[in-house]
């Protein structure tokens, strides 16, 4: 145990280190600008300074009141509370969170496997230049990386076997199961595109109780389906705050954001190639006559309506976004190149084949190879959709590394096992 305290410690020391000093180079490189990818640094950056200074929640003009999930911008008005109006102060702390979203990584894979595992996962992403680089951006998939991560780890806290066992106390499970729920709403605060992670995970939790036998011990189907439906009330619970500020000013409850529809039509339109263009959104002006619950409904029809009208096109920009997803190599024109490209793929296509691996090993145990998996499948369906790119992508990546880490954990077992054994 103490061997595995101390590995874990140097790791993310590794890790942080790493971090602080990538937060340092890519501030050097952008100079007087936010962020290497332009546009939602810029609109972030704008939030968190109207939350430091306790101003109303709203973007551009005419206002946007329900553009983003606050999630984000309130880690960065807390840099600016701290540290002033500096951009390199709040690389720092996404740095510290980037460091702590490895850590949540160990926590997974040790609850869902063991003490070997969760050290491997931790310094997969430890090292991750993907990870790194995107750790000291003014953009939210780190922070969401680490709040997705805590989730699922408090998933499989719930359906552990140890909550399973008939002599357990029962308060454990539902103890539990409230903490997945409110776990998943912060990273919903975040992140509106996580929310759906609730019900689907309610759902196949429910569907899973009809077996007879659920990790080797009896249940009351009746106790688990509770625990499922008490998880949805957390998360919805959670998230009421935020629904009744968006319903005091846009008289709708909404439990995430008013910005699905533009992007939905980002995805589906006339012009669209797979690729986020936001363009039209500047050039239709519907924000100067439309209020923004209108103008939300109105691009989601008119996306809906264009895939209705064109199959063909929305099929093949299904695949186009499907593509952008799961490409190895990144397809923004900022990190274009050889060097990046090799980069990112010898370390996202290793990882994908020892994932593999890591979920054939761990076939007899659904959660334990569910859970890592989960999330990378739940973003790849719902980018399918709208747009796809290694940036959405990237924060289903810290759990997939779980899965990975079993792969590798076998590999140096029948690597070192034969030394060992002579």
């Amino acid at each position: 145990m103490v061997q595995g305290r101390t590995w874990l410690i140097a790791i993310l020391i590794v890790a942080l280190v790493g971090r602080l000093l990538t937060a340092y180079a890519v501030q050097q490189k952008v100079g007087d600008q936010l962020c290497l990818i332009a546009g939602d640094a810029e609109g972030y950056w704008q939030l968190a300074r109207k939350m430091a200074a306790g101003k109303d929640f709203s973007f551009a003009d005419p206002p946007r009141r329900v553009h983003r999930m606050p999630g984000f911008p309130a880690v960065l008005a807390l840099s600016m509370k701290l540290f002033g109006d500096s951009p390199l102060a709040a690389r720092f702390l996404l740095a510290v969170i980037g460091t702590a979203a490895c850590g949540a990584v160990y926590l997974l894979g040790r609850q869902l496997f063991d003490e070997r595992v969760g050290l491997i996962a931790c310094g997969l992403t430890a090292v991750s230049p993907v990870m790194i680089g995107f750790s000291v951006l003014l953009l939210s998939e780190t922070l969401f990386a680490l709040t997705l991560t805590l989730s699922v780890w408090c998933a499989a806290k719930w359906l552990s076997a140890d909550s399973r066992q008939p002599t357990a106390d029962s308060r454990y499970a539902v103890f539990w199961s409230v903490f997945t729920g409110v776990s998943i709403a912060i990273a919903t605060l975040v992140r509106p595109s996580w929310l759906l992670a609730g019900p689907i995970l309610a759902s196949v939790v429910i569907a899973l109780s009809f077996r007879k036998r659920y990790h080797g011990q009896r249940l009351s189907v009746f106790g688990v389906r509770l625990e499922a439906v008490v998880m949805l009330l957390a998360l919805f619970g959670a998230l009421l705050p935020w629904a009744w500020r968006n319903h005091s000013v846009c008289e709708h409850w909404v439990f995430t954001t008013l910005w699905s529809g533009p992007s939905l039509y980002d995805g589906l339109n006339p012009e669209a190639n797979g690729d986020s263009n936001m363009e039209f959104f500047d050039r239709d002006n519907l924000m100067a006559k439309m209020s923004e619950w209108d103008v939300d409904q109105h691009y989601k029809s008119e996306a809906w309506r264009y895939a209705a009208k064109n199959p063909g096109h929305a099929i093949e920009l299904t695949f186009r976004k499907l593509w952008r997803y799961c490409k190895p190599w990144p397809s923004a024109m900022q990190f274009g190149g050889l060097g990046p490209a090799l980069l990112v793929a010898g370390f996202f296509l290793p990882v994908c084949v020892l994932a593999v691996r890591g979920c054939w090993l761990s076939r007899q145990r659904p959660w334990a190879w569910l859970l890592p998996l989960g999330p990378i499948l739940y973003f790849a369906a719902i980018h399918a959709v709208f747009v796809g790119s290694l940036r959405y992508r990237l924060p289903a990546e810290y759990p997939l590394c779980v899965l990975a880490a079993v792969g590798l954990s076998d590999s140096f077992k029948k690597w070192c096992g034969p030394r060992n054994h002579e």
